[in-house]
């Protein structure tokens, strides 16, 4: 088989009623694919979106079906597909990426640096790096094809975006892409501050089941979509260290004439440190 869709982490193939989503061990960093493979990282990004899934149902239905091999094609029962690949409703996908932001970082923090504002919106006087917000901002982007960057867009102009997609449902689709966003966050960044990890943002895909009902998709709160960092030690005022691919964009970014590649003992760093947040997260070790 092969897939039908590869993106820059996940493969896609079309299972007939289904669709089997494969993540690789692949790790992309300020949108580029690098030349490393990250052993087991898709196990980790696959069981993690799969822990949040089962405890969001009860907010808004998702796309999985099964993450057992057995269940799925004989094709995927191959042990370079067990444990990574997921089983998923067939959507409509939405012309949107969710995000949500409970802390000031990345570029939201650059942004308020030089207006005071984060995707348009007006945050308090006197916020520091890495402050948690009064309350999380939903602040939408447009989706990009590889290679390109994701628009960091308004609110009003995420309306626009979906009406030109589905006269007539603009409104009603933002506003519970928006409402679904924030509702998820609040109850698994609640969750994840009990186990020890501050989630800082995250975010989101969404579409549409064959009844028209809006459905969470693609990852879930996983070490590539979100920033985790470490509740012990966190002090606003400067970067936190943090359980995702920042120790990776770190190197890069210090690195010059990297040739998109890391050094092996960062890639260890790195899985190390996508294994540790699953381990706190779910209080189970990766097999």
């Amino acid at each position: 088989m092969k897939p039908i869709k590869e993106g820059k982490v996940r493969e896609i193939y079309d299972a007939g009623d289904s669709l089997i989503m494969v993540a690789t061990d692949r790790i992309s960093c300020f949108d580029v694919i690098l030349n490393n493979e990250i052993t087991k990282k898709g196990t980790v990004l696959t069981q993690m979106s799969k822990f949040w899934f089962d405890m969001t149902e009860d907010i808004i239905p998702n796309h999985m079906i099964s993450v057992d091999v057995n269940d799925m094609p004989e094709y995927f029962r191959q042990p370079q597909f067990d444990g990574n690949s997921m089983m998923c409703k067939k959507l409509e996908m939405l012309p949107i990426e969710a995000i949500v932001r409970g802390y000031i970082t990345g570029s939201g923090w650059a942004s308020y640096q030089e207006n005071g504002t984060v995707c348009g919106i007006k945050l308090p006087e006197g916020l520091v790096e890495s402050d948690k917000l009064p309350e999380p901002i939903y602040t939408p982007s447009t989706k990009a094809e590889i290679g390109d960057h994701d628009e960091n867009i308004s609110y009003e102009k995420s309306i626009e975006v979906l009406e030109k997609a589905y006269p007539g449902k603009g409104e009603e689709y933002a506003a519970k892409l928006r409402d679904y966003t924030i509702a998820l966050y609040k109850k698994c960044a609640d969750y994840a501050l009990s186990k020890g990890i501050i989630i800082a943002d995250t975010k989101f895909e969404f579409g549409l089941d064959e009844d028209g009902n809006i459905v969470v998709a693609d990852e879930m709160l996983t070490p590539d979509s979100s920033r985790f960092w470490p509740l012990e030690g966190y002090k606003p005022g400067v970067t936190q260290p943090s359980f995702d691919k920042q120790i990776a964009r770190d190197w890069l970014k210090n690195n010059e004439g990297h040739n998109w590649t890391l050094p092996e003992d960062i890639a260890q760093k790195t899985i190390n440190k996508y294994r540790e947040g699953y381990k706190l997260l779910t209080g189970k070790d990766l097999i």
